[in-house]
Formats: C-alpha cells, sequence, structure tokens
C-alpha cells in the first residue's frame, strides 16, 4: 500500500516538474526580419557583380563609436546558379592596408532571403529591394536586432534612393541619429594572401 502511495506521489511530481518547465518556456516571439518581403521575384544572377556600400543604419554600439573612422567599403557577390549559395567577398581597409573577408550567404527557400554564420551567430539576410543595375537595400538580423545597408553599383545613387533608405530605417525604429554614410572614394580592389580572412 506505501509502496503504491509512492508510486503515485513520483508521478505527481514528475507531471508537476515537467509542467512548469513547459510554462517556463519563453513565448514563441515572431523574429523582427519575418516582416520584411524580399525583392520580388529576386533574380540572384542580376543581383551578383560588385556593390558600394553606400550607408549603413543600426543603433550599433560600435558603429556609434566609431562612425567617425568608416572607410571605403565595397561587396562582390559571385555569379553562382540559382540552386546553390552565393560566395561574398568586402574589401575595406583596415590600419591603411586593403583586406578581403570572405563569406557565404546560404540560400533558403525563400527567393531573395539568406543566412551566413559570423563566428558561430547566425545572421538573417534579406534583399529588401533593388533594381540590380543602380541601388539595393539590405536588411540583416543578428540577435533580433536589425541593421540596414544601401549599397549602389556606384559610390553614389540618386536622392531618392536615399531617402527611401532613410524611411525604410525609420520604419524599423531607427533613429536618424543611427544612419551613417560612407566615403565615395579610396575603394579596395583586391586583398594580398596575407590580409584574406574567412568567416564561419
Amino acid at each position: 500500500m506505501h509502496s503504491t502511495k509512492g508510486v503515485l506521489l513520483l508521478i505527481i511530481l514528475s507531471v508537476v516538474v515537467i509542467s512548469g518547465q513547459k510554462q517556463k518556456r519563453p513565448p514563441n516571439v515572431p523574429s523582427p526580419i519575418d516582416s520584411i518581403k524580399p525583392q520580388e521575384n529576386f533574380d540572384p544572377k542580376r543581383f551578383s557583380g560588385k556593390w558600394y556600400l553606400i550607408g549603413v543604419a543600426s543603433e550599433c554600439n560600435y558603429l556609434r563609436e566609431y562612425n567617425h573612422q568608416t572607410e571605403a567599403t565595397a561587396m562582390v557577390v559571385s555569379q553562382m546558379p540559382v540552386e546553390n549559395n552565393h560566395a561574398v567577398s568586402t574589401f575595406r581597409k583596415l590600419d591603411g592596408l586593403c583586406w578581403e573577408i570572405k563569406q557565404e550567404y546560404e540560400i533558403t527557400k525563400v527567393k531573395g532571403k539568406f543566412s551566413q554564420k559570423a563566428n558561430g551567430i547566425k545572421i538573417d539576410i534579406v534583399v529588401g529591394k533593388t533594381d540590380y543595375s543602380n541601388y539595393a537595400i539590405i536588411y540583416y538580423q543578428k540577435l533580433k536586432k536589425i541593421t540596414l545597408k544601401l549599397y549602389g553599383r556606384n559610390p553614389s545613387v540618386a536622392p531618392d534612393i536615399v531617402q527611401q533608405f532613410e524611411q525604410n530605417a525609420m520604419n524599423q525604429k531607427i533613429n536618424e541619429d543611427f544612419i551613417y554614410y560612407f566615403p565615395k572614394y579610396g575603394f579596395c580592389d583586391s586583398a594580398d594572401e596575407f590580409h584574406i580572412l574567412t568567416v564561419k
């Protein structure tokens, strides 16, 4: 009799513990990047090629402190078949030397949406708007925080594109004080073998 009561008590305690564990799970909060619609009928082949970084909208602490040290930055997206990932190289100067930072944009089931890992942290990427020949507005999400980047096929874009970029940033509740524009000269085209960094 006592053993039966003991078994029942253990079962009840187990149910209570399990129930308690379930209640402690955080609610399934939607990710901010999920509300961003990718460019309609996104064409990865047309998106490939060289892009110049024009502006960044971000509340990143690093940019807040060091935005006065921004360097001209360019991104080269490899031309790959639609079903493959994109190899992406970013070229920028550091202490006067040109560096190439290699990354890989992994394709997802949604056209225009990618993911990558940087030091073990997942980053979600959405090409929000592009006309392929002049500009691209790209959204990046890291640890549930959104950053927008404005790229151009040339170091400058039309004023209406800049306005669109700034409006999109404000739509993400990023204050205009946290929109930074990058130099339009001094770009790197390549880096020697000692200044290539692969990010995984």
